[in-house]
């Protein structure tokens, strides 16, 4: 089995564009929620959102290509650009041609490209079928972002969507390691993106009572595991990797941030919506990927939390790491936020950033914190890094990612030691 690594790192997100960018303002809790501008929510219950800010997709996709994808395309294109970029590759620096051809695109969507759907349902309606564009269906599927970066940065290796709700990426994340470990690919593009800020998304998660309605204070909406917490925040965005095995990117003397020793899947089959209780499915994930990564609970130093702000699903998940760590949980040696807390919940995408900042906390020694944490929930009793970062040698980081319908996913990332 191939040691695998993770050599670059791509983050388009409310925090910011950028990798950098959004690692800074996480650490400095500084909130990327805001009142929406993509569309006009005036009648909404919910007004507010974590919006890419100033985001120009011709900045990042060329002009003539633009009509062709959905937002989540576009996101997804200048996240891969990071990633591709950080790892070392741009212009004049370049895979063999052989390398290309076995590399490939795992981007997890949750929802693709709802304001094609809605516009173009619109044009249906108003105007007839002969006015459908013909990229309504590209502009739309979720496997066409994993399908234009490959385009983009010409990867002929396997390309496909993993679409498990909110567990999407990290279960994208997961699959391209179990790749690489098995010596199938020598490195994959991997994560996933969302961009769901429309008037049908935010309704529809507003029908399900599901979104804060804290629409006065945009910025302290995403509070996890606050008694006043009142719903997650919808939030847009991208977050990827890139993957190699440990012999090729020592080959090429690739800068590695940590290396991926765990991955664990489970699912409920409990409800469509709600965890199941003590999140039993939540455990089974988490001790799957410690069993995968030979690691006791105890040796694990911090854990990203799914932790979306929901009355119901913050508890059930801390009830699940106090199961599964037992006293290192409940004695607060072990570390564990919400990142979710400062720029909301990126859905299909929020598993790709997410690992994506467990491995920043590794390289940097810093653990993000989980801001508006004023009052936590007394049947939350766990050390969440409240308010401000932390700075700790953090050896064995995991990143929870769960979804409705039960899914779930855990990855495990360990400091890297030749």
């Amino acid at each position: 089995m191939e040691r695998v690594v993770v050599t670059g790192i791509g983050l388009c997100t409310p925090a910011g564009i950028g990798t950098r960018a959004t690692w800074q303002n996480v650490v400095e809790g500084k909130s990327g929620i805001r009142h929406i501008t993509l569309f006009d929510p005036t009648g909404f219950p919910t007004t507010i959102a974590g919006e890419v800010p100033n985001f120009v997709a011709e900045e990042w996709v060329p002009k003539k290509k633009i009509k062709e994808m959905g937002r989540f395309s576009h996101l997804a294109i200048a996240a891969s650009k990071l990633a591709w970029q950080d790892a070392g590759y741009g212009e004049g620096s370049a895979p063999s041609d052989e390398v290309l051809e076995a590399t490939g695109t795992f981007l997890g969507v949750g929802l693709g490209g709802l304001e094609g759907l809605y516009q173009q349902s619109i044009t249906l309606k108003e105007k007839g079928p002969s006015k459908i564009s013909p990229y309504f269906i590209p502009q739309v599927i979720g496997n066409l972002a994993g399908g234009q970066v490959a385009m983009a940065l010409g990867l002929k290796g396997p390309s496909y969507a993993n679409t498990s709700a909110c567990a999407s990426s990290a279960h994208a994340v997961g699959e391209a390691f179990e790749w690489i470990r098995r010596g199938r690919a020598p490195m994959m593009l991997c994560g996933g993106s969302e961009a769901t800020i429309t008037g049908l998304g935010i309704g529809g998660f507003s029908a399900m009572f599901a979104l804060s309605r804290r629409n006065g204070e945009p910025e302290k909406a995403s509070r996890p595991w606050d008694r006043g917490r009142d719903g997650f925040v919808c939030a847009e965005g991208s977050g990827v990797l890139v993957l190699e095995s440990l012999a090729h990117a020592r080959a090429r003397g690739a800068r590695i941030y940590c290396e991926i020793t765990g991955y664990g899947a489970s699912c409920d089959a409990y409800h469509l919506t709600k965890p199941a209780p003590e999140g039993e499915g939540a455990q089974r994930a988490m001790r799957s990927a410690l069993v995968d990564a030979k690691l006791d609970a105890s040796v694990i130093d911090y854990v990203n939390a799914h932790g979306t702000s929901t009355p119901h699903g913050d508890v059930e998940e801390a009830r699940a790491i106090m199961r599964v760590f037992g006293t290192h949980a409940t004695d607060k040696k072990l570390w564990v936020s919400s990142t979710k807390s400062v720029m909301g919940h990126l859905l299909g995408g929020a598993g790709g950033v997410e690992a994506g900042l467990s491995a920043l906390a590794i390289a940097e020694g810093t653990t993000p914190p989980t801001i508006n944490l004023e009052d936590q929930d007394p049947e939350a009793p766990l050390d969440f890094v409240p308010l401000e970062a932390r700075n700790r040698d953090v050896k064995h980081a995991m990143s929870n990612s769960f979804g409705f319908g039960g899914t779930n996913a855990t990855l495990i990332l360990s400091k890297y030691v030749g």
